[in-house]
This record gives structure tokens, sequence and C-alpha cells, in this order.
């Protein structure tokens, strides 16, 4: 794999040009490098020299110098060469076989030996996204693990749950973080399910039957199957593709942005739960402290970053049609109308779920709770929510259920009548009390009213979620941990 160099940088801002957001803007530069022109060619080169490494392993006539001449110069790719050569043949895998030959001239005869350019193309787009992959499995873990921190905090802390926006009975803010980071587990799951199941294209040819290589080996067929296993393994793919036309199917790229629009949909349902959560005042994401809210409103402190997942997540959600649609319209053994189009959907689909996560775990390593603004709602709709309960102590003192059902209906009306409409406070548990027919439960109105009798096992659910289905995972993955949410404001 090659290394990191000066090709993860971003580009040099150019004024008077269109810049890309997700890469000049927003992106990690880790996930910008998988789809860097240096990490492309330099793998195009690396696939070269194992093609190399297996002919002569297989009896072509190729020398240990020749390879050692390609082993020098895998990563310092002559730009200038290939993009000069290009503009005059218009073939951009020519262009760089040529750039290639130039600093090793002793082996530019056996570069690219039998090859197509989908065995460069196709497996350095292979081994792209499973590199993209695995950056996005990274980052999901430390996510999982932020938020794990988070619900573990407050696991036994109720708060006003909602239907349909609608006041519902309470659950605990940890209770609800398990939610989100359930969405994420199964979205683990499919993209290390995705990532170590992706096959290698391998050795195949120009309409996938190997005949050049056949030819190169004077019709030996087990030292043409050999080979394709033999760069395989060299390029780290324990599975290849049994057939194929010229290049991979389409629908691997289809599979993998259906699993990256997966982790778009719980970001965004996350995004949304915190915008509302901090229209509420209960939580909020992180706000430096120079932070300008609004350019007029002094005092804004708008949900900028969750803001910012929603409409990246938006995008991310969509794109799968696209790659969709590319691997229905090919045509027989391959059509190039994948080619454009692949450029642009799959990078932009792992650098808008990669920019996402990345401000996801900024916003969950530093979320702010105000527990006294989320019992102050709790006990205002609490009066509400009690009745319920208040009824059956009642009626377990001896009370008729029908006549104290129609005594709480008529008091809850009027109570909610004096907030919708006069703007008073929830008086309801007054005029229970003031009621003769509740005397005897009037005093364990307040023992009754008290939240955390109505949240369930929302904590001990918390807990065992914990225990059992993330920590485990967690301790599998210990060695991605660690990462710091980074965001540009």
């Amino acid at each position: 794999m090659p290394s990191k160099r000066s090709g993860a940088q971003a580009a040099t801002q150019n004024r008077n040009g269109f810049e890309y957001p997700l890469t000049s803007r927003y992106g990690s530069s880790e996930m910008a490098y998988v789809f860097s022109p240096q990490f492309k060619f330099s793998t195009w080169r690396r696939l070269w020299l194992a093609l190399a490494e297996g002919q002569k392993l297989l009896g072509l006539p190729i020398t240990d110098e020749q390879l050692a001449e390609m082993r020098a110069h895998l990563d310092d790719i002559n730009f200038d060469a290939a993009e000069a050569k290009e503009k005059e043949i218009r073939h951009d895998v020519m262009a760089h076989v040529h750039a290639f030959g130039l600093q090793c001239p002793s082996a530019k005869g056996i570069v690219h030996l039998g090859a197509t350019s989908a065995y460069v193309t196709d497996n350095t787009d292979l081994i792209q996204m499973r590199a993209a992959l695995e950056l996005i499995a990274r980052k999901i873990v430390n996510v999982v693990a932020a938020l794990s921190g988070f619900a573990e905090n407050h696991g036994d802390l109720p708060t006003l749950a909602f239907t349909h926006f609608q006041v519902a009975q309470p659950t605990t803010v940890g209770k609800r973080a398990c939610l989100w980071i359930q969405d994420l587990l199964l979205d683990l799951d499919e993209i290390q399910r995705i990532r170590e199941e992706l096959p290698f294209l391998g050795v195949k040819g120009t309409t996938g039957t190997q005949a050049s290589f056949l030819e190169l080996f004077e019709g030996d067929t087990q030292k043409v199957l050999r080979l394709d296993v033999i760069v395989a393994e060299r390029m780290g793919f324990a599975r290849l593709l049994p057939i194929s036309g010229q290049t991979y199917p389409r629908k691997l790229d289809y599979r993998a942005l259906q699993a990256l629009s997966a982790v778009g949909q719980s970001g965004h349902k996350f995004a949304n739960d915190l915008r509302l959560l901090q229209h509420l005042k209960e939580v909020e994401e992180p706000f430096e402290q120079g932070q300008v809210g609004s350019s007029a409103m002094a005092y804004k402190r708008n949900p900028m970053r969750a803001e910012r997942m929603t409409g990246l997540a938006r995008h991310l959600l969509v794109l799968p049609l696209d790659a969709a649609m590319t691997a229905a319209e090919q045509w027989f053994e391959r059509t190039l109308d994948d080619s454009s189009n692949k450029r642009i959907v799959v990078p932009e689909a792992f650098l808008s779920a990669d920019v996402m996560l990345e401000t996801w775990l900024n916003v969950s390593q530093n979320l702010v709770v105000y527990p006294a603004v989320i019992r102050a709602r709790l006990e205002l709709e609490m009066p509400f929510i009690a009745t319920e309960n208040i009824l059956m102590v009642a009626v377990k003192l001896g009370g008729d259920r029908q006549k104290l059902h129609e005594r709480i209906r008529v008091h809850s009306q009027a109570a909610a009548e004096g907030i919708k409409l006069h703007g008073k406070p929830n008086d309801l548990m007054a005029r229970i009390a003031r009621d003769p027919a509740f005397k005897k439960v009037k005093a364990r109105i307040g023992e009754i009213l008290e939240p955390s009798r109505y949240i369930g096992l929302a904590a001990v659910q918390t807990e065992e979620f914990l225990k059992h289905h993330v920590h485990p995972i967690l301790r599998e993955y210990r060695d991605w941990l660690g990462r710091k949410g980074e965001v540009s404001v």
C-alpha cells in the first residue's frame, strides 16, 4: 500500500476557480488521500510490479534487475511527464505506462505485459474502496465510543420522550443515545461485511477470458490461473472474482454506496434529534467561546454542526441511485460510460460519509446537557402523564374507577385550556388535590409525580445494552480508538 505523502494535502487554493468543498473545506486529509492522484498512480505501479513478479515466478523472462528498478520508483510519480503524454495520446493508462518507463528504462518493455487498462484502473478502484471502507469503520467505532460514554453518564437521567414529537412517557437521556448507537452498530456490521467480502478483479484481460495471458504462457491454463491468485495475494486480497467481463461488476460500487447511505441515514436521524433537542434547550452541540451564531442576532447558538451533518447526509442518501443506474447501464463485457460517473460519485460518497462522521465524532465528544431544563419540562408535563397512576392508586383505595376517570378528564381539559389559551402554569395536580373524590390520594401526589417512576426499564436497558452489545465491539476494535473529532467551523 502506498505511503501517505504530499498528495494527501489539500490543493493550493485557486481564488479564481471552483474549490471542491468536501476536500478544501470539510474533509479529512486521510480520506482525501485515498482518492488522491498519489495514491491512485502509486497503486497502479504496485499492480504493475505484482504482475511482473507473478509473471517471473511462472517462468517469463523478467529479471531481478527489472523488478528492482520498478520497486525503486513506486512512489516518486513523474506527474509532469504523464500529463504531457496524456495530452498527446488521450489515454491515461498508457500515459502512465510511458512515464513509469522513463524512470525504469530496463523494465519499460515488461510494464503492463498482457494487461488491459482495467487491470490497473479497476483493481485500484477496489483497493481504494477497501481502504476507504476501513476508514469509515474506524470513525464509526469512535463515534460509538463517544456516544456510549455519553449514554453511560446519563443512563438514569429521566427525560421527556416524544412520539410524533408529541409528549409521550418519559425515557432517559442515556436510553435515547442507545438508539443512535444501535443504528451505528448495524452500519458497522454492514460496512465490515462488505469490506471483508470485497473481491479482487485480478488479471482477466480485455473481455475477461484471459486470452492474452494464455498466449503469454503458451497455452498453460494452470499458469494463467495461478497468476490471478499470485497478484491478488500480493495486493492483499483473499477473494477473487470468479468471472468477469473487462471490468468488475458495477454492483460492487452500488453495494458500497448503499452501506454508506445507511451511515448517512443514521447520521441524519441523530443530527435532526439533536437540532430538536437544542431547540428545547435540553442538549446542545459544542459552541466555541468566540463562535458567532448569527450576523444579526448576537444571542443565537445555532446547531451548525448538526445542520452540516443533515446537509451532507441528504447528499449521501441519493448517491446510491447514481451507482445503481451505472450498474444497470453496462453493456455486454463493458462500456465506458461508467468511468466519468464513477470518478465523481464513488469518491463523493466516501468523502461525504467521512465528513459527516468526523463532525458526528466532534459533536458526540462534546455534547452539553442541561438537566435543570430537562427536569422543568418533565415537571410541566408530569401532571398529565401521572393521571393514570393517580387513577390506579385511587381505585386501590376504594374509589369508583369510572367516576374518578371522568373527574380526571374534566380537570385535565380545564388545566390544558389554562395553559394553551391563557398561558397559565399547569395546575392539574392542584385541581385534583382539591377534589374530594381524591382525598385519599392527596398525600401521595408528590410521590406519584416523581419522574423516575415512569421510565420503566430505560436505565436497565441502557446498562445491559452497553455491557452486552457495545463494550464487546469497543474491545474488539480497541486499536482503532482514540480519535479526536475535528471540525472546520
